[in-house]
């Protein structure tokens, strides 16, 4: 199988609830889509704790760039917003970026000219196909509608 050597997607969107949840059946199809089905819960999960921290800190309606890439072996997925202040990883904490630190194999956040972006990476290697098997004898002993097997010794 033959994938890209990268793989693209970017929306933009105001924050609310009902938006993460449709973000997230989005990233869910993308993923399926890019035979990466392994992932879906994991990325989904993480992806919906980054911008329920939009919605928290920012505010309700705060406008995000979300940002997906795989380039055939890692999944990156940031949200990049125009609040300058850092995000902290609390103690103790079992959700926001505590989470997505369990969910994710790496982690971080950059300032940028006006604000900044949050992102978490995942090892997602291409799959990898095999052959389909030989077809098996059907009664009557033929392996399709119209061939006879040949006969055994």
């Amino acid at each position: 199988m033959t994938v890209p050597l990268d793989r693209h997607y970017l929306v933009e969107l105001q924050v609310s609830a009902e938006r993460i949840s449709q973000l997230r059946r989005i990233v869910a199809a993308h993923l399926r889509h890019w035979s990466l089905d392994l992932h879906v819960r994991p990325v989904c999960r993480a992806a919906q704790e980054l911008l329920t921290n939009v919605q928290r800190h920012v505010g309700d309606d705060a406008l995000c760039v979300v940002e997906l890439r795989w380039t055939g072996r890692h999944l990156t997925v940031s949200v990049a917003d125009d609040d300058s202040r850092m995000p902290r990883l609390l103690d103790g904490g079992g959700g926001g970026l505590s989470r997505v630190m369990a969910l994710s194999d790496s982690w971080g956040t950059c300032r940028t000219g006006d604000g900044k972006v949050v992102w978490f990476t995942r090892y997602a290697e291409t799959p990898h196909t095999t052959d389909l098997l030989p077809d098996a004898p059907l009664p009557g002993g033929r392996t399709s509608l119209g061939d006879p097997v040949a006969e055994l010794v």
